[in-house]
């Protein structure tokens, strides 16, 4: 048995700061906290630090970024092996930060049809490398010259990446049934798909809908039908409309949602996954001009659309669009939503038990008897202060210690 003890636990219900915080692990699991500490069980004395569940990131590319990414020649020049290799780097990095848990949301790199994000996930899960829980959507489904198209990011020439049905390019409703299948086959948990164009590729207006309605329903029905969620990258308004008409779960980013559309959000329970940070922290300095001029149009209504939607009752999740921000800052986000005029204590279960019924995970989210023993350490109270959470000096995941300072 292991007893951790530290000043505090907290608790990510009422907010409460538990002391002492003493919390006992068996195996991978938290069989108590609070209560006496037992001479018999190895101790590990964490001081002054306060103790909360492991971090969740609803959206990272792990397989994107990170060292040795050379920009958009990496789409032509990485191979699968290459782009794996690095994310070794990254899972590494955004599990040492505190997050013990992330959907890797749509690989939309050239695979050979392979699912990269599903591989890295069963390393992890073997304990061959360090990495959070990974819950797996394989390749984004997109259309031709959608904005999770990879070719779109830099106006490729006709045939200079070519893509395949199974690396997620579908159009018309047989294809995206079939790429939806292909996808959960070799092991998607959910399915991403792109529903409106983005700030980063030439595509054309970043809120314009980029699948149809009948498209749409198609996807959602394939993956409801086998239990899956889905989680669509949606900026405009009128198509995160269509997306929650078609049956969509959650929508990534919203920027540019508005007062109609976020009742309707609430209405439907559809989830919400912010990324405000990137509107920040997004580095489009050498980008196209076209795509700067999406920019200054978006990310002054990212700002504000998240605080819209958190006032009107939208389920939020914390989501990073990792690596628009790097890998291993993840917290930034956190920081960036309270920022945005959202309690530290909302932005904590938006990063915890809200990210955990997201995903449908009743074995994680808080610190409690029974749950996975995913524990990290900060030095001071996160609901007092949120930027303690990037200054993590202990990670535990499933009972296992990776970092302790």
């Amino acid at each position: 048995m292991l007893t951790l003890r530290a000043a505090g636990v907290l608790d990510v219900d009422t907010g409460e700061i538990v002391r002492p915080g003493v919390v006992r692990v068996d195996g991978d699991t938290i069989v108590a906290v609070g209560g006496a500490v037992h001479d018999e069980d190895e101790i590990v004395d964490l001081g002054d630090l306060v103790l909360l569940p492991g971090l969740m990131d609803m959206e990272v590319n792990l397989l994107m970024g990170g060292r040795g990414e050379t920009g958009l020649s990496s789409s032509v020049t990485d191979d699968p092996a290459t782009r794996v290799l690095r994310a070794v780097g990254n899972a590494r990095r955004t599990l040492r930060a505190g997050f013990t848990t992330v959907r890797n949301l749509g690989l939309f790199v050239k695979t050979g049809g392979y699912l990269l994000d599903v591989a890295l996930g069963k390393a992890i899960d073997a304990n061959w490398i360090d990495g959070p829980r990974i819950v797996p959507a394989g390749h984004a489904i997109t259309p031709t010259g959608g904005h999770l198209d990879p070719t779109m990011f830099s106006a490729f020439a006709p045939d200079v990446l070519k893509l395949t049905l199974e690396e997620g390019i579908a159009n018309g409703v047989d294809e995206v049934r079939k790429a939806v299948r292909y996808q959960i086959k070799h092991g998607a948990q959910l399915i991403k798909i792109c529903v409106s164009g983005g700030v980063m590729s030439l595509t054309g207006a970043p809120g314009a809908q980029h699948y149809s309605d009948e498209e749409l329903r198609a996807i959602v029905d394939e993956a409801h039908r086998r239990g899956l969620k889905v989680a669509a990258h949606t900026h405009g308004a009128e198509a995160v409309r269509h997306a929650i008409d078609a049956g969509i779960d959650c929508i990534e980013h919203g920027f540019l949602i508005d007062d109609e559309t976020i009742a309707k959000m609430v209405e439907a329970r559809t989830w919400m996954v912010p990324t405000t940070r990137l509107a920040d922290a997004m580095d489009i300095s050498k980008a196209d001009p076209a795509l700067k001029a999406k920019a200054a149009e978006m990310f002054p209504k990212a700002r504000t659309s998240v605080k819209a939607a958190y006032d009107a009752g939208v389920r939020i999740a914390v989501g990073t669009d990792a690596p628009a921000i790097p890998h291993g800052r993840n917290a930034d986000e956190l920081v960036a939503l309270v920022e945005r005029g959202i309690p530290a204590l909302d932005v904590l279960r938006a990063g915890t038990v809200n990210a955990a019924e997201l995903i449908d995970a009743d074995d994680r989210g808080r610190i409690a008897e029974g749950l996975l023993a995913d524990i990290i350490g900060v030095p001071g109270n996160p609901v007092d202060d949120i930027t303690v959470t990037r200054d993590v000096r202990f990670v535990m995941k499933g009972g296992k210690v990776y970092v302790q300072k």
